[in-house]
């Protein structure tokens, strides 16, 4: 069996956070990839396409290593939402999305170039918001908590008091589907015979 590097291929402070929660060693190495905006693609296959994208762009530069790459995004009804520009933006799409159920979808793609390995995967998850109160969303807006975050909050932090129930994987919905992952990361590992370094 060979060893190869993980590397995940994020800045995002959660998903860093979720792998080392189940034990894994990775270096984390950034997409800086310009996200192109949602066309009225299937939401999975959009976010599973900026997925892949992210992690090519990282596996081109590490071949030897095994890239993570993720996307989560926020659908409601037919629009996908992104992260919020400004407060004006972070205060509509809360808006959008009080007293209402919307979907969370994160896909990952796992890569290794040198080994030809090209993979990804989505989850989703079914969020519903109590009714908020414009004194919330203004507390929230506040904190600058909302503009790194797709839907324009985060489910692990303040905004947890927006959520009356969730149906699906919590951890989709912070970033990434970690059970699921884990699953398919084995399930890898052992049909290409390679461990982690």
């Amino acid at each position: 069996m060979s060893a190869v590097e993980l590397i995940l291929a994020s800045a995002s402070p959660r998903r860093k956070l979720l792998l080392e929660q189940i034990g894994l060693s990775f270096r984390v190495v950034p997409s800086h990839l310009h996200e192109p905006p949602y066309e009225g693609h299937k939401p999975a296959q959009y976010a599973e396409n900026l997925a892949e994208l992210k992690a090519s762009e990282i596996s081109g530069l590490l071949p030897s290593a095994l890239v993570i790459g993720a996307d989560t995004i926020v659908v409601i009804g037919d629009e996908v939402l992104g992260k919020p520009e400004d407060a004006a933006t972070a205060r509509k799409m809360l808006g959008q999305l009080s007293a209402r159920t919307h979907l969370v979808i994160t896909a990952y793609s796992f890569q290794m170039k040198a080994a030809g390995i090209k993979q990804v995967h989505h989850v989703s998850t079914q969020v519903h918001f109590k009714k908020l109160r414009p004194d919330e969303i203004d507390y929230y807006i506040n904190t600058d908590a909302p503009y790194d975050k797709a839907g324009a909050y985060g489910i692990q932090d303040y905004s947890s008091i927006f959520v009356d129930r969730i149906e699906g994987c919590f951890y989709n919905v912070v970033g990434l589907p970690i059970s699921d992952l884990s699953e398919k990361l084995n399930h890898l590992l052992s049909q290409h015979s390679i461990t982690l370094k």
